[in-house]
């Protein structure tokens, strides 16, 4: 939201002070030209910063529910680990080599099941992350597109009056 607040002010200072260095117009194509111009940058700005907005919330809430999967397969993993050691506790002790062979495979089992859900959680912020970089680079090329079609309409106009 503040990205979306601070080009909104940017755009706002930098349409107030083009209006202010523009030398006084040749005619009133030119300047109804570059009013025109100003108004779809300004515009162009808004919508960048919309989409980046949205973009920085997709991927923030990707990194919190991957974080929130990521202490899910933790927990799981250590209760599955605690249960093995509480039934070691428990053993005879002639069974406690059997059990503790038991609980190295079952901690061995829930550390590969959280590295693969750790796996998986970032695999998915990482797509979240190139789609949310994609969206804003896409933005960005739209809005250097219409402040060059601006630009053009300007010079145009100007020509035009020459």
């Amino acid at each position: 939201m503040s990205k979306l607040l601070a080009a909104l002010i940017a755009s706002l200072f930098a349409s107030m002070a083009m209006a202010q260095a523009s030398a006084p117009a040749a005619n009133a194509d030119v300047a109804k030209a570059q009013a025109k111009a100003d108004k779809a940058d300004a515009k162009a700005a808004n919508s960048e910063a919309k989409a980046d907005a949205k973009a920085d919330e997709k991927m923030n809430k990707a990194e919190a529910k991957a974080s929130k999967k990521k202490s899910e397969a933790h927990n799981d993993a250590m209760k599955d680990k605690s249960k093995a050691q509480a039934k070691i506790d428990k053993a005879d002790p002639e069974d406690k080599a059997k059990q503790t062979a038991k609980a190295e495979k079952a901690a061995a089992d829930a550390n590969a099941d959280e590295a693969k859900a750790d796996v998986k959680a970032d695999t998915k912020v990482a797509k979240v992350k190139a789609d949310a970089h994609a969206d804003k680079s896409k933005a960005a090329v739209k809005t250097e597109k219409t402040k060059a079609e601006g630009e053009a309409n300007v010079d145009k106009a100007a020509a035009k009056s020459n």
